[in-house]
């Protein structure tokens, strides 16, 4: 079993998140189910869900799924479990956004879809820049007070987001945000000039999610010529053709290596500095295998810097200032 620690906390998780995503949207309550068991088994216990995720009219269907299979299992203890708040929950103007009221309500909403006593990990969606700090903490500092949430993080913030938010809590004596989770894989890597940076000044574990592009790096253009169906193949013309010669070029490199793409571009995102777990939405138990490869795949320095000529990092490379200046 591959483990780390959530960001600067003690908190122990897996090296994979199981991302349920495509939970309610895409699979239906017994598949969904079945992925959670094969993930569970195999050592993934780290659980990523959203309020809206699976949502029609609202009745968030991944956190019900979640419960229905926490409730039948008993494996509550064993898994850490994330979801999050921020988009829209009702047509009601007060349904959404991070204000004291909706970040209370929508936490109390989403034990009762899971079917839980506690969320482990709180995570705020999107950053609201309509309502101040002191409002987001105070919300955060009572949950956490009542026992409903233990850990808070946050998704898709700028680094100076992260930096305010955490000024914020360490004027009230909190613990403050612990994770960030971003768009991160090798064809989107615009988090390594300030995201990341800040993060690991601030001690904040990074989450990546797309760690496959839409699935433009899961063999996308090997599926497309053996005729297969699927995301990948769906969005490649936007997420494929714009980067066709250095998808070529991967698919050739992943290939000489005996390895499947999906374990390359895992691999190479647990080799990053600052990240704690990608997040993966396989959507059969069968593609797990190869997300669960990478957790032993050694990418060597030679592989390292053919990926960085595939797909180089924005501008200079590094963090800024560097990446843009001298």
């Amino acid at each position: 079993m591959h483990l780390t620690r959530l960001g600067r906390t003690g908190l122990t998780v897996s090296r994979l998140c199981l991302g349920t995503m495509n939970f309610g949207w895409q699979l239906d309550e017994a598949d969904s189910h079945a992925i959670l068991s094969r993930a569970a088994d195999a050592g993934i216990f780290f659980v990523d869900t959203a309020d809206m995720y699976g949502r029609v009219d609202y009745e968030g269907t991944s956190e019900r799924f979640i419960g229905s299979w926490l409730a039948q299992t008993g494996r509550r203890d064993e898994i850490v479990l994330a979801t999050k708040v921020y988009a829209p929950m009702s047509e009601r103007p007060n349904d959404r956004g991070l204000s004291a009221r909706h970040i209370v309500a929508a936490c109390e909403a989403s034990l009762r879809r899971l079917g839980v006593d506690w969320i482990d990990l709180y995570q705020m969606h999107h950053v609201d820049r309509a309502t101040p700090w002191e409002e987001i903490w105070q919300a955060m500092e009572l949950l956490v007070a009542q026992g409903k949430i233990r850990y808070v993080g946050s998704s898709n913030f700028a680094g100076w987001h992260l930096a305010r938010a955490q000024a914020a809590a360490d004027r009230r004596h909190l613990l403050g945000v612990v994770s960030e989770q971003c768009r991160y894989n090798l064809l989107a890597r615009h988090v390594e000039l300030e995201v990341v940076p800040a993060a690991m000044e601030l001690g904040i574990g990074i989450l990546p999610y797309s760690p496959l592009h839409f699935g433009a790096l899961s063999g996308a253009l090997r599926k497309i010529r053996d005729g297969e169906t699927g995301r990948s193949v769906q969005h490649a013309p936007e997420r494929v053709e714009p980067h066709r010669a250095a998808v070529t070029g991967y698919e050739k490199l992943c290939a000489g290596l005996g390895l499947a793409p999906t374990t390359v571009a895992l691999a190479w995102l647990l080799s990053r500095p600052g990240v704690t777990a990608p997040i993966i939405g396989p959507r059969s138990p069968g593609q797990l295998d190869d997300a669960l490869a990478a957790l032993d795949t050694d990418l060597g320095a030679d592989v390292l810097d053919r990926l960085d000529e595939l797909f180089p990092p924005v501008g200079n490379g590094g963090p800024g200032p560097e990446a843009w200046a001298w």
